[in-house]
């Protein structure tokens, strides 16, 4: 495992990144958040990431994650960033502070109902597959205004924004497309609804610059900070 040394030389590069990024694009770039994925990585790295004044890690496994939480006592937030099964709605809700991956109407009954028996408002965003990438979950761009609406009308969900994940692929004018979908589908959204919609998270390692640049509000980075999955 990487020192925490180390990872602090990684925050900086990153943050480096982000800005270089952001001047390249005209924003600026304390409108951009990093959200370090721990997914895959011993516990200790979220200790690491809260020295470093995160004030949030993302894991893609409900289990995983809950094998690590007891160990911070609630310092810091935690969301989910993998593809949730309706049957851990529960737990998701009793223990993340935002889901990002919801991508159902199926999906968003369940976590509405969790959450109203709980007596909490669950924070969300919805996934959408912008890239017509038959390998990525997320709901088709044609169906993103059904979802909305039917998450507006869940009195115990809050919709912040739209999440989506570029296709793999070599050549990052694909994932720029990507993006740049996303951000239509919101801008179409949030004027439809009258909703401000305003996270856009996408972009991750590799791609991360092209998400910027298409108006990213929050970047989902793991190998670039920890080093690649154990």
């Amino acid at each position: 495992m990487l020192s925490y040394e180390e990872f602090c030389a990684n925050c900086d590069a990153l943050e480096r990144r982000v800005r270089a990024a952001a001047d390249a694009c005209g924003r600026d770039a304390s409108e951009i958040k990093i959200l370090p994925v721990t997914k895959t990585h011993p516990a200790e790295v979220v200790e690491y990431a809260f020295r470093r004044g995160f004030t949030a890690v993302g894991e893609n496994r409900v289990q995983e994650a809950l094998e690590k939480m007891p160990l911070f006592g609630g310092k810091i937030e935690w969301e989910l960033i993998g593809h949730l099964q309706s049957n851990k709605a529960l737990r998701a809700v009793e223990n993340f502070n935002r889901i990002e991956s919801v991508d159902s109407e199926h999906l968003l009954l369940k976590l509405d109902a969790c959450a109203r028996s709980m007596g909490k408002v669950q924070r969300i965003l919805l996934q959408v597959n912008a890239g017509n990438d038959p390998a990525k979950f997320g709901v088709d761009a044609e169906a993103a205004a059904g979802l909305l609406e039917a998450a507006l009308n869940c009195a115990n969900l809050s919709v912040e924004g739209l999440m989506t994940i570029a296709p793999l692929d070599s050549d990052l004018d694909v994932a720029s497309r990507c993006f740049g979908n996303l951000r239509k589908i919101r801008d179409c959204l949030s004027e439809k609804f009258s909703v401000p919609l305003s996270e856009l998270s996408m972009g991750m390692s590799a791609d991360l610059e092209r998400a910027i640049a298409e108006g990213s509000t929050l970047i989902r980075v793991g190998s670039f900070l920890f080093g690649s999955r154990q």
